[in-house]
Parts: C-alpha cells; structure tokens; sequence
C-alpha cells in the first residue's frame, strides 16, 4: 500500500464543497472591492462587491472587518484562479425568500423600502428578496407618477410567492380598500346631519370641491360654498387645504357639505337691515336686459328694474351700468319670505315734473320669474 503524500493528506482532511452550498468561513482580508474567506477549503473564497452589497461605490472597507465570521453561499467551486466564487446577497437572498413565503402563507403585512420605481410599478426588498408591486395594486386610485414612493417604507401583502419563475408579487391596494372600509364605518357611526366636520380639499372641479373626511369624501356644490355667489371654485379652493364644514344631508354613502352655516345666514336680519325706504349701497353683479342685480352684500342681491335706473328712458341696463359699479338706491319692495328685494335709483332722484315722482310699480315675482 502507498503511502500518501503531505499535500495529499492535506487536501483529504480539508473538506469538500458542491456549488450552491452554504459554507462559513472567517475574513482574512478585506479590499475596497472584495472580501476573502478562510472557508476550511483548498481554496480561499472570494465576495466581490457585486455579490455582498446593491450599493456600486461602497468600500467594503468599512463594512466588513478582518477577523469577522460571515456564512455565503458557493456560486462556483473554482472562479477561473483557483479560488471559490461565494456570494453574501443571494445567500440573504435565499433567507429573504424564506422570509417572504412565510409571509405569504401566513397572509402577513410586511414593511420595507422602495428600492426602485419602474415603468410598470414597484420593487422593494425583503432582506435582500425583491418583491414587485405592479402600478395596479400599488394605490386604490390611479396613480400616472409613481416616482413619489421612491425610497419610501410602504406597507403591502405577498399575493403571490412562485421563486423560482422569480415572481414575488405584493399588493398595497388591498391594504388601503380594507384600512378606508374601516375608517369609512367609523366615519358614518360617528356623523350626523348638522355635525361641523373638519376635512381636507382633496379635489376640485368647476362644480364643486370633494373634501376628504377621514373614511369617506363629502362634497361642498359650489351652491354651497358661500351665501354669495361663487363663479369659479378652483379660484376658492385649491387641492390640500383645510376645511371646516357642515353636514347638510347624508344619503347612503354620499355626504353633502356647505359653509352655509345658519348664524352668518345674511337674511337673518335682512329685514331690519334692508327695510322698504332704505337707502343702500352695493354693487352691480350681472346684467340682463330687464334689469341689473346689485350685490348688497355676500349672499343678497336685490334687483334693479331697468325703469327704476333713470328718471331719463334707459333701453337696456348695459347702457348706463357696467358690472362691479357701486351704486346707490331706495330700496323699493321687500320680501323676506321669498328673499327678493326690489331698489330704485330713480326714487333718489328729483323729479322733473310732478307725475315723474312716484316709483313706478315693478312686478318682482313676474320679473324674477323672467330672471330664472
């Protein structure tokens, strides 16, 4: 029987390695570039950085020490140079996929950072596991710009858990669907008709502006942002600001708001305020052919027949009046219960002759009909 060589009784007592293995060794050297192993192998083993770390720049100097104990898995037994290719990241890797099937099966709500936004949607990583979160679950609304989750820590679901088609899919709408249906109960439970709500505008159209009550959206119809008139919403509101409203109806799972609160409500003491003899001052609002309607104050406008503008003949009122002209009148007619008032310029004036002097009888309901 032969004897055996020293190398060869060396190489017998170091143990064997198979690609895909999980070895532990200690660091006998550390670049900026790579890490080296003792592996208890023939062969030192080597982490380049591509295979410890995602960040491309990083000095592995000052991350790993000589000394440090580490386990890696075995990408090549031999590299090319006689030496073990291993790999830190897909050894986490592997752990992280544990991590994820655990996770799917247990239907658990995990947390980590958006790693990178993609054309189609999301990747975050699970110790070092990547999970994709396609644009479609990633909100319940339709988001075009995703860039904003960039670096962002999102919570979400694994949907579906297949490694080895590398298909990891996580869903964070479903999340937010279950989260508003919560808030959305405990919304109704707590609000009634009549309740002042605090909300946030979080849309506005040319008719009115959705405010998000925490749980569900309420709208304030541009008829009831204010007791005057509103032309344009978007130039009252804007996306982001804080509202305090009032809860005029409720009706299913529709909420109608109005700053219409009743105790700043104009006609209150309009009475008072706008008697029949008045003399009052306002602002010429909008224009028809009958007449003009004067703005007496937010949410009062009184009308101003086109025979009440002159003793003198006017044609139309556009002829002698233009829109945002303060003007002076008489108030002439008014009717609280219906909310008109009727004015007269012409009642200011001094007569030429003696007939000129009585106001001349204006058909309010007939004009306002017209109006309407």
């Amino acid at each position: 029987m032969s004897e055996l060589s020293f190398e060869q009784m060396l190489e017998e007592s170091l143990k064997t390695i198979r690609t895909g293995e999980i070895v532990t060794g200690k660091v006998i050297d550390v670049k900026d570039d790579e890490i080296v192993l003792n592996i208890g192998y023939k062969s030192d083993g080597i982490i380049p950085r591509s295979e410890y770390t995602n960040e491309s720049n990083v000095d592995l100097r000052t991350l790993v020490q000589v000394g440090d104990e580490m386990e890696a898995k075995v990408v090549k037994v031999n590299d090319g140079e006689g030496q073990v290719a291993l790999s830190y990241k897909r050894l986490a890797a592997d752990k992280g996929n544990k991590r994820l099937e655990e996770a799917f099966e247990n239907h658990e709500v995990l947390t980590a950072k958006v790693a990178q936004v993609l054309d189609g949607g999301l990747s975050v990583v699970v110790e070092e596991a990547r999970v994709f979160i396609p644009a479609s679950l990633v909100s319940d609304t339709y988001e075009k710009d995703l860039t904003k989750y960039a670096g962002q820590e999102i919570e979400f679901v694994i949907t579906e858990f297949n490694p080895k088609r590398r298909r990891v899919i996580g869903d964070r709408k479903q999340l937010m669907v279950a989260k508003k249906a919560e808030m959305q109960k405990a919304l109704f439970e707590r609000i009634h008709v009549g309740d002042t709500v605090e909300g946030v505008v979080k849309n506005v159209t040319d008719f009115g502006a959705f405010i998000d009550l925490g749980g569900a959206d309420g709208l304030l119809h541009i008829s009831e942002m204010s007791w005057g008139r509103v032309e344009n919403p978007k130039k009252v509101f804007k996306t982001g600001d804080k509202v305090t409203a009032l809860i005029k109806d409720i009706s299913g799972e529709k909420i109608a708001l109005s700053l219409k609160f009743p105790e700043q409500n104009p006609w209150a003491n309009a009475d008072e305020k706008y008697a029949v003899g008045n003399v009052v001052t306002g602002r010429v609002a909008r224009m028809t052919d009958f007449g003009a309607f004067v703005e007496l104050e937010p949410g009062v406008d009184a009308l101003l027949h086109v025979s009440q503008i002159s003793r003198e003949h006017v044609e139309k009122p556009a002829d002698v009046l233009s829109i945002g002209q303060e003007v002076e009148a008489k108030v002439v007619d008014f009717n609280g219960e219906d909310r008109k008032i009727s004015l007269s310029i012409k009642a200011l004036q001094a007569p030429v002759h003696t007939e000129d002097a009585d106001v001349a009888d204006v058909d309010i309901d007939a004009v306002a009909a017209d109006a309407e």
